[in-house]
């Protein structure tokens, strides 16, 4: 997996491409229902007592305190599931780059199981989004404050003082801030353990079409299909720049390939007791959740229930996305969230309402105009102090351009955006930011530019 989050304000290397191509999801749903029955199958196999040892080799984290109440509402039906891949290199040395002793995640997921059983979404996070970050318990005895930065740097924010419950609650917080969805449930696995799962077993099979030399993932590969273990199985999951387009997104889908290897390969092992309980232990010991899923049977009961869904009602999406460097020419690294589609694909989560890939390339179809196109004045209708400066910043930081601010005339009751004729897809792009509000044409001739005039009904801004 990569590196250290960076601040604000640092870039990856210039090698980073700026585009990012959208590729289809794999089964992972599926890979991970089979890797619980497998476990808990496997237990059985090998008797009473090492069951309950397994068990008691998940850890549960309680992180209520944490998220406090200020939370999104319940979905309507259903529950979601927020699976987060974490990459502490603590205690493994300087083999994959000095002094990352801190709790990293580059894979972060959403299962939604819809309240009939029938249907369930899983939405992957990539993990450059450039997301707002709430204000966190860095787990070290100091707050952070809220600030823009990539999505997986939540994780690292909480776990700075190496408590992953801290470390859960900064992405819960993160990932609800960001979608309005309520995090019912949530699964850490570790790839500390990973290692273990795959020599357990023998060995992973991979199939690579082209020769992989990856400096950055220590990784030397020929072409074609070849077991790997060890290091060059977890640098063949790390590996990003050399294979592709060298994008997270295209990394997903090569975690998820050989999430499924894995998954098959230990069903092929679950009549050789020494590999699997090897590989059960090493499995067991890589998962945290939440206290209510902290047990192989509350996790079998999860899996089985997503293990009987039809193939084809399970949808594997990734956040509505495109480069930011569309709207901060500087960014070749991260991307932006792709507005309105990415907050309705989480309305229609909220209410429990299945989305397809058909569905969300319908919503994704037209790109929002690029934000430096678009000329805002900000005026503040409240009685809040500095309200318009705040919301200014936070939309230059989107890479709007902000020609006033000021005082509105009066107080309103409500915010409103209004645009000349000329400018009815620039306001479109400006709304796509702020959830509820719908733009309104101004009057012929009264006014020359976008203007968002601030309520007291507009959400707080911060960072």
């Amino acid at each position: 997996m990569a590196g250290h989050a960076r601040r604000p304000g640092q870039q990856d290397s210039a090698d980073e491409p700026s585009r990012r191509r959208r590729r289809p999801q794999r089964r992972i749903g599926r890979w991970i229902a089979l890797g619980v029955s497998v476990l808990v199958l496997g237990t059985a196999a090998v008797g009473g007592w090492v069951y309950a040892h397994l068990d008691g080799n998940i850890k549960g984290a309680d992180v209520g305190a944490a998220l406090g109440d200020n939370r999104p509402k319940a979905a309507a039906g259903g529950q979601n599931i927020l699976v987060i891949g974490s990459d502490s290199r603590k205690g493994l040395g300087d083999a994959y780059g000095k002094n990352l002793t801190t709790m990293q995640s580059d894979t972060l997921m959403l299962l939604h199981t819809g309240g009939d059983g029938k249907w369930a979404t899983v939405v992957s996070f990539p993990r450059d989004s450039w997301v707002q970050i709430p204000a966190c318990d860095r787990g070290n005895g100091t707050a952070s404050s809220p600030h823009q930065f990539k999505i997986n740097e939540a994780f690292a924010l909480g776990g700075l003082g190496g408590d992953t419950a801290k470390a859960a609650a900064c992405t819960i917080k993160t990932v609800e801030a960001n979608t309005r969805v309520r995090i019912d449930h949530f699964l850490i696995v570790d790839f500390r353990g990973f290692t273990g799962m795959v020599n357990a077993l023998g060995g992973v099979q991979v199939c690579p079409q082209q020769a992989i030399h990856d400096k950055k993932a220590h990784l030397d590969l020929e072409a074609g299909c070849q077991i790997v273990k060890d290091d060059k199985a977890l640098g063949y999951v790390r590996a990003r720049y050399s294979i592709g387009d060298g994008s997270d997104i295209g990394r997903i889908g090569r975690q998820q390939e050989f999430m499924q290897s894995l998954a098959t390969r230990a069903k092929s092992k679950l009549y050789n007791p020494t590999a699997l309980y090897s590989f059960l232990n090493s499995a067991t010991k890589s998962l945290t959740t939440d206290p209510d899923l902290a047990g192989i049977k509350p996790l079998y009961g999860l899996a089985s229930g997503v293990k009987g869904i039809a193939t084809d009602r399970i949808a594997f999406l990734t956040v509505p996305n495109y480069p930011r460097q569309r709207d901060i020419p500087t960014d070749k690294a991260n991307v932006t969230w792709q507005e309105p589609a990415a907050r309705q694909l989480f309305t229609a989560i909220n209410h429990d309402k299945e989305t397809t890939k058909a569905d969300l390339k319908r919503l994704t179809a037209h790109l929002p105009a690029p934000a430096g196109t678009v000329n805002i004045t900000v005026l503040n209708g409240t009685s809040t102090s500095g309200r318009a400066l705040t919301v200014a910043d936070h939309l230059r930081a989107l890479g709007f351009q902000i020609t006033a601010t000021g005082n509105a005339p009066s107080r309103v009751a409500k915010t409103t955006l209004t645009y000349p004729q000329s400018q009815a897809e620039q306001a479109q792009a400006l709304a796509g930011h702020l959830p509820g509000l719908t733009p309104t044409p101004s009057i012929k001739g009264v006014t020359t530019n976008i203007t968002l005039t601030i309520g007291p009904d507009l959400p707080a801004i911060t960072g």
